[in-house]
């Protein structure tokens, strides 16, 4: 009997595990040009899922490709790499777009003779047509033109140039060869890429299979992604020691699973709880001391409960002593399989800053989970809008802002601007904070709080914006039932498209590389790949 042997080569769709390897790949090809971060490849197979793919070598990733769908209007029109790509993101990408776009290509050249180029092309070739659009359209390469630029005058004369045999380029060939025709030249596609003079050639693929002169009419189904999300308003009590408080927390666990919810959120700063019990009275920065040293006890305890009760835990925050000694606001988010992840809090209120001395963090990214892509703000970054546009960016369609408010007016700063978040984003927001009193505890004196579950504001939604919310001052647990694929529908066939109306031609945040390699620069120049190169 034979037996036949795993395939050494393979394309499939890219998926979030493959992110290290994408950038292990596109920094051996593209040495001399500032990579892709680690967000803005999540972000491209988060937004667009089939439309990413990795050719893997005997487990190594050697090929990568990156597409979103974009309307015929933007994508034969004159752009940029920046604009039409949504700043390396793939954010632009619209589900009722009819023509495929490629953003990326990246081959590893010591496997050239492979075919791993063409293999890409084929894949993205195959997506279209299943997809009946239109066809597949890019910003190409022209790295010889720089070279013969006197000799052979403008960029569409070099094109012509190429196309008639007068000149060499090998990205060029490789696009004609593989059946793309030219449509134009984009001027200032890639100002850094010096060897093309910035230009980029407009190519286009037609699908044999659709009439173009019956463009299709795709619309986004109305299925149903449903997700239960639970959020807890805590009752800050005294507890005896620490097996008490996690006892308070594990019910809130429990009841929630018995729920069958996908998510259970706590409040922010949740923990200091655990002051309640100590025997001596602490200055603010000795009662925060104390308190880093429950973080490791309570993210293991955290993430025993996820694993045994089935459920995400979003456990608020807790205050972490850094290798670098400074004190920074944590949330801790454990994942029923096991996984713990972190989210700093990048703002700390003035507050925090003078009485604890709690220092920022440095990086804001998506967190991946077994119902896709998800955020965290804690209190106060809520009201920084960027934040939350960059976690959409990456993907994201839940964003958790666990807050400790004093007062009435401090909790609706953060209520409007979460509300705010998700209108503008297209996203659902959930709240939790906690309510009650903790006598001898600084910054625990009272509590205001209305927890609740935000949605964006349009036809598929609660009327209000409101999926749930909480009575106020109360200790209870809010639940409600959200469907993720209204979110897709919003922004692409909703009212108001507020993710796809973005100017970016305009504007656009520009994110420093200094403190996070997980940080993006969408100022910086896309990758200058080598043949095959482009698109």
């Amino acid at each position: 009997m034979s037996k036949k042997s795993p395939a050494k080569l393979k394309v499939r769709v890219a998926v979030p595990a493959d992110v290290r390897g994408i950038l292990a790949l596109i920094s051996q090809a593209y040495p001399d040009t500032e990579n892709y971060t680690a967000g803005e490849i999540r972000g491209q197979i988060n937004n667009f899922p089939e439309g990413q793919f990795v050719a893997v070598l005997e487990k190594k990733v050697v090929g990568y490709c990156a597409s979103s769908r974009i309307d015929e209007a933007i994508a034969l029109a004159p752009h940029d790499w920046a604009t039409i790509s949504g700043n390396g993101f793939g954010s632009r990408h619209d589900p009722t777009g009819d023509w495929l776009y490629g953003i990326e290509l990246a081959v590893d050249e010591s496997q050239r003779g492979l075919r791993i180029g063409k293999r890409l092309y084929e894949a993205r070739r195959v997506l279209a047509e299943q997809l009946e659009l239109r066809g597949i359209v890019f910003g190409g390469r022209m790295p010889g033109y720089s070279r013969v630029k006197s000799k052979a005058g403008s960029p569409e004369d070099y094109l012509l140039g190429v196309r008639e045999g007068k000149f060499r380029d090998p990205v060029v060939g490789f696009h004609l060869a593989n059946g793309f025709t030219p449509i134009g030249v984009l001027p200032k596609y890639l100002p850094a890429d010096k060897s093309s003079g910035g230009f980029a050639t407009h190519m286009v693929w037609r699908n044999p299979y659709v009439d173009p002169n019956e463009p299709p009419e795709f619309r986004v189904p109305r299925h149903v992604e449903s997700v239960r999300l639970a959020t807890v308003q805590l009752q800050a009590r005294a507890v005896k020691d620490f097996a008490e408080f996690v006892k308070n927390v594990e019910y809130f666990v429990d009841v929630a699973a018995d729920y069958r919810s996908d998510f259970v959120v706590f409040p922010e700063l949740f923990t200091l709880s655990l002051l309640s019990f100590e025997t001596e009275t602490l200055s603010p920065m000795e009662a925060i001391d104390r308190l880093t040293e429950h973080r490791a006890p309570i993210v293991a305890e955290l993430s025993r409960m996820a694993m045994r009760y089935n459920i995400n835990i979003v456990g608020g925050s807790h205050p972490t002593r850094t290798e670098d000694g400074t004190i920074q606001n944590i949330a801790y988010v454990c994942l029923r399989d096991g996984s713990v992840h972190s989210q700093e809090k990048i703002h700390p209120t003035p507050n925090e800053a003078y009485w604890w001395k709690i220092k920022g963090g440095s990086s804001v990214n998506v967190i991946q989970t077994d119902i896709g892509p998800v955020g965290v703000l804690i209190c106060y970054d809520s009201e920084f809008p960027e934040l939350a546009r960059r976690l959409v960016d990456e993907g994201a369609r839940i964003i958790f802002v666990p807050f400790c408010t004093d007062n009435r007016q401090g909790y609706m700063r953060v209520r409007y601007c979460a509300q705010a978040r998700a209108i503008e984003n297209q996203c659902f927001v959930v709240m939790s904070g906690n309510v009650g009193n903790l006598p001898g505890v600084d910054n625990m004196d009272i509590q205001y709080a209305q927890s609740c579950i935000l949605t964006p504001c349009d036809f598929p939604f609660a009327r209000d914006g409101i999926a749930a919310e909480a009575s106020e001052n109360i200790e209870a647990l809010t639940i409600a039932d959200v469907n993720l694929a209204d979110l897709t529908w919003a922004r692409a066939e909703g009212t108001v498209r507020n993710l796809a109306d973005r100017r970016f031609d305009l504007y656009r945040i520009d994110w420093s590389r200094n403190k996070s390699s997980d940080t993006p620069n969408v100022e910086a120049a896309p990758r200058g790949p080598k043949v095959p190169g482009g698109g």
